[in-house]
């Protein structure tokens, strides 16, 4: 086969106290998300994408919860790692699409400095990805503002064919 596609999902709670990274950039918000590593929801759904895509599990395999290696963790630096094994195994990525869910802080004012800083981490054009932000319209807990989600959906080119 000489494409193969991923999808990725992650959430995290919003508290006092953390920073907010999303896409390897922090925006400016009175929140942050709380997670083990910097809890990049955007940036971990791609990986998970990516990783499913490859038939490789999740990046709780990789990168446990539970390891104090990981506390605190930049997940721009841990996407490098996705992005090798991805090349290693002989893809490529064609193209990536992502939605953020939330209800505030307003992202689109961030969205391109979020494309610019994954397409140079995943080594791909600023076209072969994209970034949506939207909200819950108040329902459930991202709508109550309790936390951040995304999704991502990778498109895997067999370099080896």
């Amino acid at each position: 086969m000489n494409i193969r596609i991923g999808n990725g999902y992650d959430i995290h709670q919003l508290v006092e106290g953390r920073s907010l990274v999303l896409g390897g950039v922090k925006i400016p918000h009175s929140l942050g998300l709380l997670g083990h590593s910097d809890a990049d929801v955007l940036t971990h759904a791609i990986m998970d994408a990516l990783l499913g895509a490859l038939g490789m599990g999740d990046i709780g395999h990789y990168f446990p919860p539970n390891d104090p290696k990981w506390q605190g963790a930049d997940s721009i630096m841990l996407l490098k790692q996705v992005v090798e094994l991805v090349h290693s195994q002989g893809w490529q990525i064609g193209n990536i699409d992502s939605t953020i869910v939330a209800e505030r802080p307003k992202l689109k004012p961030h969205l391109k400095s979020m494309r610019l800083v994954l397409a140079e981490t995943l080594a791909i054009e600023i076209d072969q990805i994209n970034i949506k932000a939207t909200t819950n319209e108040k329902l459930g807990p991202v709508g109550r503002e309790e936390g951040i989600c995304a999704y991502a959906v990778v498109l895997l080119l067999n370099t080896s064919s």
